[in-house]
């Protein structure tokens, strides 16, 4: 798609005290030099991440937009500067502005908003623009000449990203700290984990899989979440290479992720197993890739040979672009701030409703990125996404995106009655991800409410009680999961011969509420076990009983994420038994819930 939130990958460098000397070492083959029979980072699973699969809520009743004009139309305002990847769920953005910079008649100029696009696909840049922005502004101008006003990026790496850009910034001040304010739009498919057809038929083969991307990013993410799902490990240390998990060379950028495989990169890298090296050295080459649109046209047209082993088509609720600024300006400006997110989601609104508005967007989208310029469409194909050859004529899904309006950005923060917030879902599960495969980079992360200011989107809906839909899962009461995501058993405990749930599993009910929030269109069966203590019949109506505690729990966290429909109960009793009911240890393993996760075809 265009815009994750750690595109460069290596933004954590940027941030002070994370164990900056002891990474260069690693990073550097330093330590091996000083200690070579160091030991490297093991391989380790990634654990189950479960991900929903929103559909866009398609064509709103809003009233057609006249088409902005091509000159600049506001320049009498301030300047703004927005930094941005080349990503089409910016779409409504970009009918909004009409251009690269506001024109004349757009959405932009009638908020009184000058605003100026400027794509980067480096995201150490971008964190570098926001923090020479913040230092102008504290130094006393009130519209920096310098750095970016706003920044977009994915908010599965929110968490990363903003933790290394936050302990810089709190330097200058604590009140220019970076905040999330709002989201333009998904991607629904143009992020992708791309390989060989034999790993999405057999997964187990990717095991020894040399995959370019930039690490720590979200389509990264894409590849962890994969990983997880299928029982597969992962190696962290992109030095090293070990043949039973997912190996990594790490890019620049996503365009470069896709150039490694174009030209067959390889490198001669020393065999790790258990996390200690063996002795061996042998020459890997560029497998698979992670990357976006274009990056996944430019890898389909110019060798082929991979398909989509995942991508934000499944993965639909991973990736919801992220708007950031620095919270003292913001504060200091909101009227600016309000004008231009609400013209984006007057724009999103257009770009659900006609196709003309989709048409313009796209020559806009090509004049920012200054891409694609002399292929008329490209961008709009691309958003709609579509199924084509790649030049081994092996059929692969390219693109895929859906804009945000209003009512989108209200659902995915959390901010209606009776809704959870699915942003601080993604944020927390992929944050969680990179510490654990990165914990000497990333021992911590701020919580997301520390991050996140949803004041501009209220005032915006206080002005607009009567706001389109946003796109809503649809449950059917008949459907049945026939297409299994996720199978997992969660420790979910009860007080002995009872249905309520023991003080200790607090923890584990948040987290499967989380992994069920991010997975939001999936139909969930809950599968209620017990032990062979008591008769069957009571164990029976007691297995019921506890499904049922997990489902009442769950609709009571969100009735809108949890509508009727969507989960299922079904109790086993003592006949499903996974160990021996002749050990304590055994007993306690057959007392359980498991969660099973899918959709319906």
């Amino acid at each position: 798609m265009a815009v994750k939130i750690e595109k460069g990958g290596w933004f954590l460098i940027f941030a002070m005290g994370l164990g900056i000397t002891g990474y260069a070492l690693n990073k550097y083959g330093l330590l091996d030099m000083i200690m070579p029979s160091a030991k490297v980072r093991q391989s380790t699973d990634v654990g189950k991440v479960v991900l929903p699969q929103v559909q866009d809520s398609g064509k709103v009743d809003v009233a057609a937009a006249a088409m902005p004009a091509s000159q600049r139309g506001c320049d009498d305002k301030p300047e703004v500067r927005f930094y941005l990847w080349a990503w089409n769920a910016q779409m409504g953005l970009m009918f909004a502005n009409g251009g690269p910079q506001a024109t004349k008649g757009s959405l932009m100029c009638g908020k009184n908003v000058n605003l100026r696009m400027v794509r980067e696909d480096d995201s150490n840049k971008m964190q570098e623009a926001l923090v020479a922005f913040a230092t102008e502004l504290k130094s006393g101008n009130a519209n920096p000449s310098k750095g970016a006003y706003f920044v977009a990026i994915m908010g599965d790496g929110a968490a990363t990203f903003l933790k290394g850009l936050n302990d810089t910034l709190r330097k200058i001040g604590p009140e220019y700290t970076a905040k999330v304010i709002g989201s333009a739009g998904y991607s629904r498919g143009e992020d992708k984990f791309m390989g060989p057809a034999e790993w999405k038929r057999n997964p187990q083969s990717s095991r020894g899989g040399f995959v370019a991307g930039v690490l720590r990013d979200g389509d990264w993410n894409i590849a962890q979440k994969w990983l997880g799902d299928n029982g597969l490990c992962n190696n962290p240390d992109e030095k090293t290479y070990d043949p039973g998990c997912l190996n990594w060379v790490n890019s620049s950028d996503y365009i470069d992720a896709g150039e490694k495989y174009i030209s067959n990169y390889c490198e001669t890298r020393p065999v790790v197993q258990s996390g200690k090296k063996t002795g061996e050295n042998r020459k890997v080459c560029v497998n698979g890739v992670v990357t976006w649109t274009p990056g996944d046209v430019n890898v389909a047209r110019k060798r082929g040979g991979l398909v989509a082993v995942a991508s934000t088509r499944e993965y639909s609720s991973q990736m919801p672009n992220t708007i950031i600024g620095i919270d003292k300006w913001m504060q200091d400006n909101r009227p600016i701030v309000e004008g231009m997110i609400e013209a984006m989601f007057q724009g999103g609104d257009q770009i659900k409703s006609y196709p003309q508005a989709l048409k313009y967007a796209s020559g806009v989208s090509a004049s920012v990125y200054n891409e694609y310029q002399s292929e008329p469409g490209y961008w709009e194909k691309y958003y709609k996404g579509v199924v084509e050859p790649d030049k081994s004529g092996t059929p692969v899904e390219l693109g895929g995106s859906s804009v945000n309006n209003l009512a989108d950005n209200i659902l995915l923060f959390g901010m209606a009655p009776n809704t959870a917030n699915i942003f601080a879902a993604t944020y927390k599960t992929f944050g969680d991800i990179v510490s654990q495969q990165y914990p000497d980079l990333l021992p911590s992360y701020d919580a997301a409410n520390k991050v996140l200011d949803t004041s501009y989107i209220e005032a915006i809906a206080r002005r607009n009680p009567q706001m389109t839909p946003a796109a809503m899962p649809q449950f059917s009461s008949a459907a049945k999961v026939e297409n299994v995501v996720s199978r997992r058993s969660w420790n979910i405990t009860f007080d002995t011969g009872q249905a309520t749930f023991t003080p200790g599993t607090k923890a584990d009910l948040e987290k499967l509420t989380r992994d069920l929030l991010v997975a939001g269109n999936t139909l969930v069966e809950i599968h209620g076990h017990t032990d062979s203590v008591g008769g069957a019949d009571s164990n029976q109506t007691l297995s019921e009983a506890r499904a049922f505690s997990v489902k009442k729990y769950l609709e009571g966290q969100s009735s809108v994420s949890f509508p009727e429909g969507r989960l299922r109960v079904f109790s086993h009793g003592q006949a499903n038994p996974i160990a021996s009911n002749a050990t304590p240890d055994g007993r306690a393993k057959n007392r359980r819930v498991e969660i099973v996760i899918g959709t319906s075809k």
